[in-house]
Parts: C-alpha cells; structure tokens; sequence
C-alpha cells in the first residue's frame, strides 16, 4: 500500500461517516414542510420517513440527497484504490455506520446507488431478482434480507478470485442485517396517515404484511366481495364502519396488536370469502360471525372460529350445491355498532318480484335480530320516486333530501324519517349498482345511519327485460322455433363478444343471453349488463336495457382498453366476403347440392336425422355470417352516409322474388288486357284459369311455377320454420301475384351503385340471406317428413304435434 493509498484509507474511514451523518433528509423535510422527523412517527431520519411524512417530492429530493452520499463515496474510493474494488464496499460500509451513528438511518439508499456505480451488472441482476421476488412473495421482511443474502452471493460469483471483494461485500451486508434489526421500520406505520401523494407507493413497499383497510382499494377475488364492496362504497362517502382486513395466509399479530376492544368499542369479526355476496351466492348464515369481542385476547380466538367456519359441513354443501369453486376465507373486523334501531332493506320485492316498493324490516336494538331471525322485526313498504333520487346531492348522494318526503305504508317503533332514509339509501345503492336489487343491512346509532353490508337479491337475478325484445322480436314464438333459434343466435353473439372480450369473457354463459316467457323473448339484462361493463360500455348500460336510459359515450380508457378486441372484430369484418367464400365453396354449397338430390320423401328415420344433423351444423356456420353481416352492411352505410335509394337489394331472395313476380305481373297483365272478357278476374283462381286459356297465357304460368321452385324456400315469416313454405304452400305467393296483376305496381329501376364499399357488402348480406333461408327450409322440410313418419307409425296422434 502507498503512503497516497493509507491517506486515502485515512480519508474514507473519517470523511465516510461524516457525510453519512449529514442529516440531508432532516433539512429537506423540514425546509419544505416545516416538520421535524426526529419527532415523528418512529424517529428515524429516513427516505422512507420522508415520502411518509413529507410527501413525494420531499421523498423524491431526500433520495437524490442519499444517492449522491453514496455515488460520492465510491467515486473517491476508487481515486485511491482504482484496482482494489473492495474498498468501494469498505468506504459504503463506513457510510452506512455514519448514517446509523449520527443519523437515525439504515443507509439502505446510499448502498443501492453506491453498488450500483460499483458494479453495474450485478446491481442489475440483484434489483431484477429481487424485484420479481417481492413482487410475487409480498413479504418485506423476508425480501429485505434476501437482497442481503443476494448481493454478496452474486458478487461472489461474479468475481470468484477476488476474496477481499467478496468479505467486504458479505461484512456490508452483514451491517445492514445488524441495523435493520435495531432501527424500527416506517413502513410499519398506518399508511392510512401518509402523505396523499405517497400512500400508492408507500403501500406496495409495505408488502402484504401492511394492515389492509376499508380505506384501501381492494380486490374481491383477494378479499372476498363483501369487504372489497363495504371498502368501494366507504371511499365513496357512504356511511361504512371503518374496518380491517385480514387475508388468507397472513399473521393476525400486527393486525391485532393494532386493535384495542373494550366494552365500551366493542368489535365484530366478520367472515369474507371469495365467492360470498356474489350474484349467484349470498351464503347468508353460512360462515360465521363473531359478535362483541371487547378484549384484545378474544380477537385471535375470534379470528380462528371466523376461519374454521369456511370448512364446515353445511358450509361446504353450500358451495358444491351451487357449483362455486373452493376458494378461501378473509377475515373482516369493524367495530360493532351499537344500534338504536337496525334492520334489513330491500331495494325492491324479494317476494312479490315486482312493483316498486322499498321493503324495510327493522327493531329497537342491533341488526343481529332481525338478519338471525330472532324477533319479528316491524315491517314497511317505501315508494321511492326516481325524481327524488335525481335530486339528491352528489357528495352525499345516499342522503335523502330535506324537502323529500316518501310514501310510507307499514307502522312500528322505527321513526317515519329514518324508514324514509333508508328506503332512499337501499334505492340508490340499487340505482349505483347499475340497477340491480340489493339486500342492505343496516343500523342507526342514535346519530348516523350506518352502512353494514349489502349485496345482490340473488332471489331477484338475473333480471328478465322487455325492452328490446319487444321491438327485434314483438311476435309470439313457436317453442319448436325457440328450441333452434336460440342456442345457434346466442352461441354466435358469444363468440363475437369473445372475440372483444378475449380472456375477459371467462365466466359468462352465453346461452342464458334470452329466455322464452309464454311463447314471448326476454333478453337477461344481467348478463347483458356484465357484458357490457366488460367491454368498457357507460355504466347506464342496464338501465339502457331495463328502462330505457339515454346510452352516453363511452369513456375514452374503456376504449382504449377494449381496442384490441375491436381492432380483432375490425379484421373479422374486412375479411368477412373472403371468409364467406371460402365456406360457400367448401361448405355451403356442396351441403345444399347433396340436400337437394335427396328429397325428404324418400328418407328412412336414420337418414332423415342424419340429415337433420347436417343441416344444423350448416346453420351454426350460416348464423355467424347472418349476424356479421347485416352489422357490416349497416356500419359500412353509416360510415359512407349512403341512402337506400343508391343501393341495389337484388341478391336478397325477399326482394329479387318480388321483383320477379312484378315483372311476371306486366306480362300478364298486358295479356289480359289484350283478352276480351265480360269481368276481369278478381281471385287467384280466375286469374290463373284466365292465363291457362292461351299459349302466351300458359307460357306466363310456367315462368311463374319457375319463380316458385327457384324461392320455395320462402316463407312469411323467413325466420319461423313452424310456417310453410312457398313450395308448400304458394297460396300467399298466388295472391301477391293476383295483387300485382290487379294493381300493376310501377316498373323498378336497379339504381347504379356509386358506393363499391357499400353495394357489395349489401350484396353479401342478401347471398348469406339465401344459404341461411334455404337450411332453414331444409331443416323444415326434415322436420315434416319425421312427422309423417311419427304420424304413420303412431307416436303422433294429429298433423302440428
């Protein structure tokens, strides 16, 4: 060693714990905020401390000021020693002691940057495992002492030969180890009293071992829905009990050693698993509840009957008969409400299932009496109009507005203004909810009306609507109709939903989208509801569909988070013709030849099933391009602003049979013109014998019986295969005719397509109208001659069984 060298040695090991004693972060928290950290939270003068109690942009210069220390001491290490490495560590080590000795500080700040100007490569693989090791665990403790373990390991390996590197390397480690366990942790503290502008960040560095709270914004596939609600209403302003939350695996000890029961703040420890409160699930009385705990040593025994209580035999029962998955239990503690008066709340009927009633029940004293059944609670019905809901404040949105009054029927202990209140606050829960009807528990302390729980009315779901059935589908269904339509329309909006949604559409059942009622569609607003929530549609999406709310725009975030699964639905679209073709060529048209060659009237039973089986396969292929493509033709003529006047509709085989007959009409009708008759014919009948008297008169017939084997596939109602068809009967198609002959209709003109775009998206909609009507008459025509065969052998007793 040099005499520069021993004076360098000199240096670092006095300047080193000079500059770590330099109480930077002191004077940075105190210059911005005017707070003294010695005298705050733990004490410690830390960066942590920092963004804790000054916020993030003390927190921000208290970690450039460490980092500097640190940078600063291995830069003049190396000046002295710029072939000996382990110095660096040693001038770090004597920083850290600097930072312990004068400072109140772990010095953890100055390691992580000084090692990092050390050696580049190993701070990055150290801060790379690492950090997917606390990101994954969540444990702080143990991912602190394993970056300990780490970073000697990982410098040792990567300058294997270097022993003094590697000893100084696992004695700065050792140090640290040594002062984390002397010096308290500020990320112990409650990070519901951090700084605003810190607490996100201050909360993932706590890791899993930080007391979650109704405060925090929580996760119901971690906490279960009843806490992850109680906390999203609570941070909304409604009246929520503060509460903690325990989650599966964690130690109950920080959370009660945070808690102090007494008999005068007494605590409720309460149940929250995965899959409780859900729409499908309320698993009412099935876990258990723990009631005036006001000791701290009743709280782990509390804690322990809560958990025990997911694996009992009812419990468990509970969950196989509604087919919900194993899970896990999270544990609730609020402070239980000493209630004046408490109850329950229906937002709507749960046994009427309909009207517009709010339905209370409630007693003088706690909620326990009426949810347990103990008592018979006083009962009311509270009309709420929807005026009154639209009035209230928005800051206070559950509060019901002093000049309200609501229409109470029902008498009892409770006072009419608060049966008012909570009528209002079950309404609007309801209404915040999207519209779906909840079960509230609640209870009212003398001063506030306390929000205790609610959840879904699971006996109300899903809910059944109307309103866009009424329009799309206003006729009574043939359940022969129903039992085809359904499972091929509702299967195919399932996978362009799917196609949207991607992974986000696990969970939903498609076939439940519509439900037939007395021969009426009722679409299921609730899962329509889901799915458009999923889709980042307006949360007036229900309402849209039960009620008929103004639909606004979507939020621009949803958009963009839904883009991909739109850009996917866009590709589908532009490739749609292609597609089609590529089917109609493979598919469509070899399975329609071999229907054709075929007739039904000489087919056994095996083969006639068989055929039915073909058939709706075709359909479930035919059905897709039947969706997608009137929503192509429509989006595409929207886009280009074309009017209907400039599209041509010929490929459809309503309108080209139309035409067709119109044509037929001129022709007979100058033919009859030129006929000298006393009465001109009136009826089909007339009308046809009339033609059948000439040659030119039966050449018309002729044409005519072409048009009606070329579209026989038609029928009045092209969607119902429960209606004959034209070639079954042409009765309707012999009166159109007669129509046209007597009412000549003017002489259509197929306009020019100016919209290339546009027409030929029109003109795939009508080829894909055809294959679609045609497989339906297919399957009609397979289904009448499997009733002549029932009806033969005797299964059926009359024609229309």
């Amino acid at each position: 060693m040099t005499l520069t060298q021993v004076w360098g040695a000199l240096i670092l090991f006095v300047v080193g714990p000079l500059v770590g004693g330099l109480p930077l972060i002191s004077w940075i928290v105190q210059g911005m905020t005017g707070r003294r950290l010695e005298r705050l939270g733990t004490g410690n003068v830390s960066v942590s401390a920092a963004f804790y109690h000054g916020g993030r942009t003390a927190g921000i210069f208290a970690v450039l000021s460490e980092a500097a220390k640190g940078i600063a001491m291995v830069l003049l290490a190396r000046t002295f020693f710029p072939i000996d490495p382990e110095w660096e560590l040693i001038a770090l080590l004597a920083l850290v002691m600097g930072r312990y000795w004068f400072g109140r500080g772990a010095g953890t700040t100055n390691v992580v940057w000084g090692y990092a100007v050390h050696d580049p490569i190993a701070a990055a693989l150290v801060l790379l495992i690492g950090g997917i090791s606390f990101t994954v665990l969540r444990e702080r403790r143990q991912g602190r002492f394993s970056i300990l373990v780490l970073f000697p390991l990982i410098t040792a390996l990567r300058h294997p030969q270097q022993s003094a590197l590697i000893a100084a390397a696992i004695m700065l480690a050792g140090v640290l180890g040594w002062i984390y366990m002397k010096l308290p942790d500020d990320l112990d503290l409650d990070s519901q009293t951090v700084q605003t502008s810190s607490r996100s960040m201050f909360r993932f560095f706590q890791g899993d071992r930080g007391v979650h709270t109704l405060d925090d914004r929580l996760d119901a596939g971690k906490v279960g829905q009843k806490a992850a609600t109680l906390s999203q209403l609570k941070r909304l302003g409604y009246p929520v009990p503060p509460g903690w939350v325990l989650l599966p695996g964690d130690d109950p000890e920080p959370l009660v050693a945070l808690l102090d029961p007494s008999p005068e703040l007494p605590l409720v420890v309460r149940s929250s698993a995965i899959g409780e409160d859900s729409e499908t699930a309320s698993a009412a009385g099935q876990y258990e509840t723990v009631l005036n705990v006001t000791r701290r040593e009743e709280l782990l025994p509390a804690i322990a009957r809560c958990l025990e209580s997911y694996d009992t035999s009812a419990a468990a029962q509970y969950r196989r008969d509604r087919g919900s998955p194993e899970a896990s239990m999270c544990v609730l503690i609020q402070p239980q409400i000493q209630g004046v008066f408490s109850g329950v709340a229906f937002s709507r009927d749960p046994m009427a299932r309909q009207g517009d009633a709010v339905v209370i029940e409630g007693l003088p004293g706690s909620a326990a009496q009426v949810v347990s059944g103990q008592v018979t609670p006083d009962s009311y019905r509270v009309f709420v109009r929807e005026s009154a809901i639209g009035k209230s404040d928005d800051r206070a949105a559950w509060l019901l507005a002093d000049d309200e009054t609501l229409e109470v029927e029902g008498s009892g202990d409770l006072p009419p203004r608060l049966v008012q209140q909570v009528a209002f606050l079950a309404r609007q829960l309801e209404q915040y909810y999207h519209g779906m009807p909840q079960d509230v528990e609640w209870s009212f302390d003398g001063q506030t009306l306390w929000l205790l729980q609610t959840r879904p009315i699971t006996t109300l779901l899903p809910l059944w609507t109307r309103k866009i059935a009424a329009e799309v589908i206003p006729d009574l269904i043939r359940p022969l109709t129903w039992s085809i339509n359904r499972p091929l329309t509702c299967g195919v909006w399932g996978d362009i939903f799917t196609i949207v949604l991607d992974d986000r559409a696990a969970g939903l059942d498609f076939n439940d989208t519509a439900t037939l009622h007395y021969s009426r569609a009722y679409f299921n607003a609730t899962l329509l509801g889901q799915i458009f929530r999923r889709m980042g549609l307006p949360p007036e999406s229900l309402e849209f569909l039960t009620r008929g709310a103004k639909f606004s725009k979507p939020p621009l975030r949803s958009t963009l988070q839904n883009l991909p699964g739109l850009l996917r639905l866009v590709q589908r679209e532009r490739r749609l013709e292609t597609d089609f073709q590529r089917d109609y060529d493979k598919w469509f048209a070899p399975v329609l030849n071999n229907l054709a060659q075929f007739p039904t009237r000489d087919l056994e039973f095996p083969a006639l099933m068989a055929r039915i089986d073909v058939t709706l396969d075709s359909l479930t292929m035919a059905t897709y391009y039947s969706i997608l493509a009137p929503l192509s033709a429509a989006l595409r003529k929207a886009i280009f602003r074309v009017p209907d006047q400039q599209l041509d509709n010929q490929a459809t085989p309503e309108i080209g049979a139309l035409r067709a007959l119109q044509d037929l009409a001129r022709s007979a009708h100058d033919l009859l013109q030129q006929t000298e008759r006393a009465q001109p014919p009136t009826t089909p009948a007339e009308l046809f014998d009339a033609l059948a008297a000439s040659p030119a008169g039966l050449t018309i017939l002729n044409q005519f019986n072409q048009v009606l084997d070329r579209y026989g596939y038609l029928s009045e109602v092209g969607t119902d295969i429960a209606v004959p068809t034209w070639r079954e009967d042409p009765q309707p198609v012999r009166e159109l005719f007669t129509q046209f002959c007597l009412n000549l209709p003017p002489a259509s003109v197929p306009p020019r397509p100016a919209f290339p775009a546009v027409q030929r998206r029109i003109t795939l909609k009508g080829r894909v109208t055809e294959v679609y009507s045609r497989l339906l008459a297919e399957l009609r025509w397979s289904f009448v001659a499997l009733e002549a065969i029932w009806l033969e052998s005797g299964l059926l007793e009359q024609p229309g069984d």
